[in-house]
């Protein structure tokens, strides 16, 4: 970020602080950190500070996995205070998704961009068209399988989140869709799924670039930018609640449209960048 002109920080601080607001919403609206609209507008925007290419996706995932912890936590908290959380499943789920974090943060060390890209594509359509044109019938089971698949649930989660820079909450909702469980519920336990993602992930994509420090933009630890995430945070943090309450009235159906929607949009964002 070094060589800026101030009226191009500003232009850049306000893009950031706006993607701020919409992540809060989606957090506490959809159960997601908001990563699904940090990843794309940071990837953009280090494109235009000069980030190499082949780190650009790295440091836009790790960076949004930083600013995704303290929306997480606040809209987690307001679900749960709702009762809406199923704490039980969440507390089978604890190890195995820091586990495939953690395997993800691995990955990233050595993954091309192409691999982030496109499980952002699989996920965020796959989602899009169970939620869009699914029907009741649409499920696998009565209900969330019972160990070893709940483990082996939680740990793909865990790895494909990482790797996408989000906090769970697409794959949870499809997850849980499929298994017969409501939407309200769904997204309230997402966003406990997010903060077992979130911490790991951010402190695991540190960790995968630091080798990688001297090309990376200043005050970046690793694969984790500190001012993108200082910019994002505040505002995503205060907006949370605000979605958390807006999910609680509105129906399913309107929920369901809406995500899908904002999550093929943000697909064809990756499809594209990737032709």
């Amino acid at each position: 970020m070094a060589g800026m002109d101030p009226m191009h920080f500003l232009e850049l601080a306000g893009v950031l602080l706006a993607a701020g607001v919409v992540s809060g919403l989606l957090a506490g609206l959809f159960g997601v950190g908001g990563g699904a609209v940090i990843v794309p507008v940071l990837f953009q925007l280090f494109g235009v500070i000069g980030v190499p290419d082949a780190l650009r996706m790295q440091l836009a995932v790790g960076t949004s996995l930083a600013v995704i912890i303290p929306t997480s936590i606040r809209s987690f908290m307001t679900h749960r205070a709702r009762g809406a959380v199923d704490e039980a499943l969440l507390k089978a789920w604890a190890l195995p998704v820091i586990g495939g974090v953690l395997l993800g943060s691995w990955l990233a060390s050595f993954a091309p961009p192409a691999v982030f890209k496109l499980v952002f594509v699989f996920v965020a359509w796959a989602t899009a068209i169970k939620l869009g044109f699914g029907k009741a019938s649409w499920t696998i089971a009565n209900d969330i399988p019972k160990e070893p698949g709940r483990s082996i649930i939680g740990g793909v989660t865990g790895l494909l989140s990482a790797l996408m820079g989000i906090g769970g909450g697409s794959i949870v909702n499809l997850v849980m869709s499929f298994c017969n469980r409501p939407i309200h519920q769904s997204v309230a336990t997402a966003s406990g799924v997010g903060v077992l993602i979130s911490i790991p992930g951010a402190i695991g994509f540190m960790a995968a670039g630091w080798s990688k420090m001297g090309e990376l933009p200043p005050l970046s630890i690793g694969y984790v930018s500190l001012i993108g995430a200082a910019l994002i945070m505040p505002t995503s943090v205060y907006v949370a609640p605000i979605g958390a309450r807006l999910a609680h009235r509105l129906p399913k159906r309107t929920l369901e449209i809406v995500f899908a929607l904002f999550l093929a949009l943000m697909g064809l964002r990756f499809l594209v960048s990737l032709i």
